[in-house]
This record gives structure tokens, C-alpha cells and sequence, in this order.
């Protein structure tokens, strides 16, 4: 409970210490409301930040040549997946004819009529693998039903089999039977299967149906290649092509394209990043009679340098194989507002017609002696880099700067809290003993009237 002060014996009114703190108060007040206009800028400093940064991004992914390249595929997707590595692929077209898929070896067992309860017999299966090893899985009576046994095959992961129980759907007593399949396919991966030696079954297990491994076979531009599994790496260099089914004697296109679209919607989105900063300054500069500059950033030398270093990156020349060029070639322009526009038909007229040259102006090119010289998107990612350089970046400095003084405020603000703190203590220490000598003095003064004489207080007054 904190101590009040009333006129009983001071006169002082009862808030006399609140009045005195609420006085020194006002410095810190006036801290604080500084560093909230501090805060707010270094808020809108973190903004521009995160903005620029997604620039940056854009051109971490994009801002050279393999990485700005994407390609097309035209194909008969029903007998075909084709997937392409973009900094091996070269466009051109090729014809595919898919005469077999590569297929794996494999083998069934005679049925049974149930596959948990069937005994198939006490013994062992004897593998001979393709190369040369012979491996031994030895049955006992707890594993002796179909299913037990696909259990031990699938246990051993280095012979390569996999086994499963199954229902043929012939609707006879006997329709569960065991499948045997190698894991791998293609001529190479031919094997001979297990033996088995079963002994006290309740039927003879052998193994009634067998299908022999083979290459996958395909003509490609009329030339006819094996491959031992059916996905096809680099026949084409950059190439991945998944076989789905054969159709001899059908011959299909696999056309392969640079895909002009995706590269200009590259282009785009990075015009959408810098437009971002650059609309962020145009409000940031938007002043008028109402606008509180101590909380924004109007006006700030940062944000004038910013946008010049930007404008300079979009106007520079840049050297191609035939000359000077600039960005603004490919459908690049400020608008009046200060904001890019990106005419997309334009850049894709361009990039259609000559891809090469556009590639050039936006990440640059080596000479033959392997020097490299900068694109547009080289001189932008300068540019962010200079922005973003921790610790005396352009963006990064000004950010440290509203940080340190921020912190200064607050150092401030908790030396004066701590003075303020002490000073109240003092004070209300200092009142109570004054009201305590004055109640001293009023009870003495009260005691001498009792005896005859005058009130000295009052006689004091």
C-alpha cells in the first residue's frame, strides 16, 4: 500500500509525490514516443529488406544460363515419360519406335488351396544367383504354408527375388499360388530358379510357369538399341525417357524445344520483385501536408540511392557476341510512375527469333578466352548484393543504425527509470517523516492547551 499525504498535518495535498513523479516522468515519455518514430522506420526498413531479398532469390534460381533455360517436350505421353536435364539437353527432334519392354524373370508355383493353411512340406530352397553364388533357405514346419515361405525369401533382401502368394481366379480347389520375380530386369539379370526339396507335403510344390528376363528393344531414328530396364538414361544425352508400353511398328516424335514461355514468365516475376521495391519507394516518397516523415521514410537518401542503382542496372549496356545491347531490347521500360512494365509478346518475339541474344543480355556470356562478361541480371544481383552486405550494405547499415539508436534510447530510458525509481523512495521517505514531526508538533501543541497555556502552533502562525 503505498503512503498518502493529506492536509491533517502538512496541508500538502494527498497526491503530492504522484504529481512530482508525474512531472519527471515527461522525459521518458518523450523517450519513448521517440523511439516508437524509430521503431516505426525500422520497421519499414525491414520491409524494403524482406523485398529485396525476394530479389535476390529470384536470381539465385534464374541469374544465369543453364539456370534461366527451361525446355519443352512434345511426345506420345501413352508410350512414353520423357524428363530432361536443362544444362545437358540439346532441342531437336527424334523418332521412337518401341518394340519390347525389358522385362524381369519370373516363375509360379502349382496351387494350392489355401495359402496359410496348405502344408507345402519341411526342407530347402537351393538359389543359384547370376553370379555364380548359390544361397540355401531352410524351411521348417512353422513356415510350410505359402505364405511362410514368401515370408523367408522376403526376408533374404541380398537374393534379389521378391515373392508373393496369389490367387490365380481360375475359381479351382487349388487357386493359391507362389510367385517368384527378380528384382532387376534385362538379359543380364537371367537367372536360373530356386530348387526346391519338400518333403511330408500335402501335394507335390514345383514350379509350373516360367518367364525368362530380357533387354527392353526400341529403334531410335531407325537404329535398333537394347537397354537392360525401361527407363532409357542419356540414349539421348540429357535425356530420360520412362518406357510404357510397346506397340511395334508404331513410330512416334519426341520433340524438344526451348520453352520461350517459361523463361519470359522467369523474366516476369522478376520484374513483379523489383517492382515491389520500387513501388515501395514511390509510397515511402509520397508526402503531403499530412504525412509524418518522422515515422517514415520519405525522403530518405537511402531510398533515392536505392531506385538510382536500380535504374542504373536496367539502363546499362551489356556486351552480347554482336555488340551493345540493353534489357530494354526485350520489352523492359519505366512507366511515367517510375514502375517497370514488361511487354511479354515482345520478349517472346525476340527469344523465338533469337534465343541466344536474349540469354545474353539478361545473364551474359563467356569470350574464348573464358572471361565473363555481365548481363543484366549480373549488374541487378550487384546491385542487391551492395544492398544487403551485412554489415555496411545500403539496406543493412541503415537498419544497424535505427537498431543502435533504438538501443541507446532504451540504455537511456533504464538509467532514468532507476534515478526516478530512487527519487520517489526519497521523497515519500522525506513526507513521512515531515507529517510525522508536524503530527509530533500538533500532539505537543494540543497537550500545552490542556494545561492552560495557548496553541504554540497557532501562536506561530
Amino acid at each position: 500500500m503505498g503512503i498518502a499525504f493529506g492536509s491533517i498535518s502538512t496541508g500538502l495535498p494527498k497526491d503530492i509525490v504522484k504529481q512530482i513523479m508525474s512531472a519527471e516522468q515527461i522525459p521518458v515519455q518523450n523517450m519513448e514516443k521517440q523511439k516508437s518514430k524509430i521503431s516505426d522506420k525500422k520497421g519499414l526498413v525491414d520491409q524494403l529488406l524482406k523485398l529485396v531479398e525476394d530479389i535476390r532469390g529470384n536470381l539465385a534460381t534464374n541469374a544465369n544460363a543453364r539456370a534461366l533455360r527451361e525446355l519443352k517436350v512434345d511426345t506420345n505421353n501413352d508410350m512414353v515419360s520423357v524428363t530432361t536435364d536443362k544444362s545437358r539437353a540439346v532441342p531437336g527432334s527424334y523418332q521412337l519406335e518401341v518394340t519390347s519392354l525389358a522385362q524381369k524373370s519370373s516363375a509360379m508355383s502349382t496351387g494350392f488351396e489355401d495359402k496359410d493353411e496348405s502344408n507345402v512340406g519341411v526342407g530347402f530352397i537351393q538359389y543359384t544367383l547370376p553370379n555364380g553364388d548359390t544361397k540355401d533357405i531352410y524351411v521348417d514346419s512353422d513356415n510350410s504354408s505359402l505364405s511362410g515361405v514368401a515370408k523367408l525369401i522376403n526376408k533374404d533382401t541380398s537374393l534379389g527375388v521378391t515373392a508373393n502368394v496369389i490367387n490365380d481366379g481360375s475359381g479351382s480347389d487349388t487357386p493359391w499360388r507362389l510367385i517368384l520375380s527378380l528384382n532387376k530386369t534385362g538379359d543380364d539379370n537371367a537367372v536360373n530358379f530356386p530348387y526346391f526339396y519338400f518333403v511330408d507335403g500335402d501335394q507335390d510344390f514345383q514350379l509350373e510357369f516360367q518367364r525368362e528376363a530380357h533387354d527392353a528393344k526400341v529403334k531410335l531414328d531407325g537404329f535398333e538399341l537394347e537397354a537392360p530396364e525401361n527407363k532409357l538414361k542419356d540414349m539421348i544425352p540429357g535425356v530420360t525417357i520412362d518406357l510404357k508400353k510397346a506397340k511395334p511398328g508404331e513410330e512416334f516424335s519426341i520433340n524438344i524445344t526451348e520453352d520461350v514461355e517459361a523463361v519470359g514468365t522467369k523474366v516476369s516475376d522478376l520484374v513483379t520483385k523489383l517492382n515491389g521495391v520500387l513501388k515501395f519507394i514511390k509510397d515511402q516518397n509520397a508526402i503531403d501536408d499530412k504525412t509524418d516523415t518522422s515515422r517514415t521514410l520519405g525522403g530518405d537518401i537511402m531510398l533515392q540511392s536505392l531506385e538510382g542503382r536500380i535504374h542504373t542496372a536496367v539502363f546499362k549496356d551489356v556486351m552480347t557476341d554482336t555488340g551493345l545491347h540493353r534489357v530494354g531490347e526485350l520489352g523492359l521500360s519505366f512507366s511515367r510512375a517510375g514502375i517497370l512494365e514488361f511487354d511479354q509478346k515482345k520478349f517472346q518475339a525476340l527469344i523465338g527469333s533469337n534465343y541466344n541474344l536474349v540469354t545474353q543480355i539478361l545473364t551474359g556470356t563467356f569470350s574464348e578466352e573464358g572471361v565473363k562478361t555481365e548481363g543484366f541480371m549480373d549488374n541487378l544481383n550487384a546491385t542487391v548484393g551492395t544492398a544487403l552486405r551485412m554489415p555496411d550494405g545500403l539496406i543493412q547499415s541503415r537498419k544497424k543504425s535505427l537498431q543502435s539508436n533504438i538501443e541507446q534510447i532504451d540504455r537511456r530510458i533504464s538509467q532514468k527509470q532507476k534515478y526516478l525509481e530512487e527519487k520517489e523512495k526519497n521523497l515519500k521517505d522525506k513526507f513521512s517523516r515531515l507529517e510525522g514531526t508536524m503530527s509530533k508538533i500538533k500532539s505537543q501543541g494540543a497537550g500545552l492547551a490542556g494545561m492552560g497555556g495557548g496553541n504554540p502552533v497557532q501562536e506561530l502562525g
